[in-house]
């Protein structure tokens, strides 16, 4: 079964009106925005990656759905699998420093110990208040309306690339990789004044479509305004494949 087809059976058992018919980035439930995400060693993050990097992108993966609807994030709850002991307590180190750049506080969770040799898997919930007004739905698109895009598009793909030899190495797009910058005051400081708004983590084309489906509506993209960064512009010229 493929992801699409097991998030189908389960639309079917998120009947509240919270869950936004499992078409979000987060649920909005009496004023708090919620969302979850997942980690898994190999799919997300190499094996090589540090401990530290990995507790950044894990809540900073999440803080991201937060920002995109425009909440103010308040705590988190982690899911977390032990295994190797410095390695752990690495993580945590990183955990206390991502949370504590983004004053975000850790309110609970739950701990496994996975079988020897498996790859480390990581969940985490993030919590935050909902901005006046409600926070924005993906689906909330209406024609007419004009899409824009906050920050810089590929850097982290690019950055993912360069960890994998498949191209020279540049730090800006390494650290987008590695370490990403959730834009939480540009979320709180948008989300009054657009109809619609999501996290574009799995790549501008495919979650563009994922809000003209939603949102009923056709999308066109100026692909030559597509905002890229010098530091990728300097790897990949034409840029064509990062966006």
């Amino acid at each position: 079964m493929s992801e699409a087809e097991f998030i189908a059976r389960l639309r079917a058992i998120a009947t509240d009106p919270a869950a936004r018919g499992l078409a979000d980035d987060a649920a909005e439930w009496q004023g708090l925005v919620l969302t979850h995400d997942m980690i898994v060693e190999g799919v997300h993050f190499l094996p090589d990656d540090t401990p530290q990097d990995v507790a950044w992108k894990l809540v900073a993966v999440n803080l991201s759905d937060l920002a995109a609807k425009g909440a103010e994030p308040v705590g988190v709850l982690v899911g977390y699998s032990l295994g190797d002991a410095a390695w752990d307590a690495a993580f945590a180190e990183g955990l206390a420093l991502v949370l504590g750049r983004f004053g975000v506080a850790l309110l609970g969770g739950d701990t496994v110990r996975g079988p020897r040799g498996a790859p480390r898997s990581f969940g985490l919930t993030a919590i935050g208040r909902a901005p006046p007004g409600g926070a924005p739905a993906r689906g909330g698109t209406r024609p007419g309306d004009q899409l824009w895009v906050t920050g810089s598009i590929g850097d982290a793909g690019l950055g993912l690339a360069m960890r994998l030899g498949q191209a020279a190495a540049d730090e800006t797009c390494l650290a987008a990789y590695r370490r990403p910058q959730p834009q939480l005051a540009l979320g709180r400081a948008v989300a009054p004044h657009v109809h619609a708004m999501m996290d574009v983590s799995d790549g501008l084309l495919i979650d563009a479509g994922r809000m003209a489906e939603v949102s009923g509506c056709r999308i066109e993209l100026l692909m030559e305004a597509v905002p890229l960064s010098a530091a990728l512009l300097a790897v990949r010229p034409d840029g064509l494949d990062t966006r």
